[in-house]
């Protein structure tokens, strides 16, 4: 997983088995960001789409934007005005995109995961200083 600013420059990556599901793992994400400030809005796929999260990360004063799950059972929490920041997910898109282009994060070659870890780190890096 990876977080990323509004301009599409990573702030942090995480790695995590392919077993827990993503909600779980959003929050220690966003305690390993790099800046000191948490975000104000998060905007992520209908995967994240979960009432508990959005109360966790309400009471972080993060807005959780993302669109509801097409199954789901409770009414609606978010209205067409929030979701209109949706679009700009293409920006998150476009830095997974940088990140692939290291060989070393599309196939993990890495028997250790802290050697995997080191080397999203490092491409992160990467991109950020090719943007500079």
């Amino acid at each position: 997983m990876v977080l990323i600013d509004g301009n599409g420059l990573p702030l942090a990556g995480e790695i995590a088995s392919a077993s827990p599901h993503e909600v779980t793992l959003i929050e220690s994400l966003l305690d390993q960001r790099m800046l000191p400030k948490s975000p104000r809005r998060l905007i992520y796929d209908g995967a994240a789409d979960s009432d508990p999260l959005r109360k966790r990360l309400r009471r972080r004063h993060i807005d959780l934007i993302c669109p509801h799950r097409s199954n789901r059972k409770k009414a609606a929490t978010q209205d067409g005005r929030k979701l209109r920041r949706y679009r700009r997910r293409w920006k998150v898109e476009r830095s997974i995109g940088w990140l692939q282009n290291f060989r070393r994060l599309v196939t993990r070659y890495e028997h250790y995961a802290h050697l995997f870890h080191g080397f999203v780190q490092l491409a992160c890096l990467m991109v950020v200083m090719r943007r500079f």
